[in-house]
């Protein structure tokens, strides 16, 4: 087993930011990205020294990671778990089902729904297609999609995904990673949309289905390259 070693050297913390939040959020990326390789031990104490912090924001940083199934913990200590290919196969099919109820509940409440912050997330995905700026455009992505929770007002099954929704926007800045060209995903996005506001619902569903495959398939082409090149 190997110890805590970020490949980037220490990490920087703003203080725009609490600190919990940002310990979490880069350690996942590591993680994820598996510049942290599954089974290493996160000593409390080196993972501190890394991001200049205190204890308290590392423990809290441990148990949410472990909420998301990303480190467990064990008799000797926290280990970083990743992501194999079977934990992939499975958070994508938990989140199929949680987006097309997400999607039927939308389409129920169509009518009187606000549909203002799928609308926003659609401008920005355009603003940063063009920008080509992917990290920027994974973010208004995931915003798109989480807004179909609001939408339908469902508040438990937005909870649900709230959950595992920051390890999908890790997932989704590593497989926009691998798109030169993210205007065409855009589109596809515009499209869902515009389908399921003209009440196709079973079309949008489909469509949806087949987003996120595309979606799991750019994913396990973004870790071979990774792995390749660790």
């Amino acid at each position: 087993m190997t110890s805590l070693l970020f490949t980037n050297g220490e990490r920087s913390i703003s203080q725009a930011e609490g600190l919990g939040a940002q310990v979490v959020s880069q350690l996942r990326q590591a993680i994820v990205a598996s510049e942290i390789p599954p089974g290493t031990h996160l000593v409390e104490s080196q993972v501190s020294a890394s991001f200049g912090v205190s204890r308290g924001p590392v423990r809290d940083a441990f148990r949410q990671l472990e909420a998301e199934g990303l480190v467990e913990s064990r008799r000797r200590g926290v280990f970083a778990v990743g992501l194999r290919a079977s934990d992939v196969e499975e958070l994508y099919e938990l989140r199929e089902l949680l987006e097309v109820k997400a999607l039927e509940l939308a389409h129920a409440h169509s009518e009187d729904a606000d549909w203002e912050p799928v609308l926003q997330s659609l401008a920005a995905m355009k603003d940063r297609a063009q920008a080509k700026d992917s990290l920027g455009f994974a973010r208004a992505d995931l915003s798109f999609h989480s807004a179909f929770y609001t939408v339908g007002g469902t508040k438990r099954l937005e909870t649900m995904w709230k959950q595992y929704e920051p390890t999908f926007s890790v997932m989704l800045q590593l497989t926009n990673a691998e798109e030169r060209d993210l205007e065409p995903i855009y589109q596809d996005h515009l499209d869902l949309y515009t389908t399921l506001r003209e009440g196709e619902l079973q079309k949008a569903v489909d469509m949806l289905r087949l987003h996120l495959q595309g979606s799991r398939d750019r994913l396990t082409k973004a870790f071979s390259r990774l792995h390749n090149e660790s």
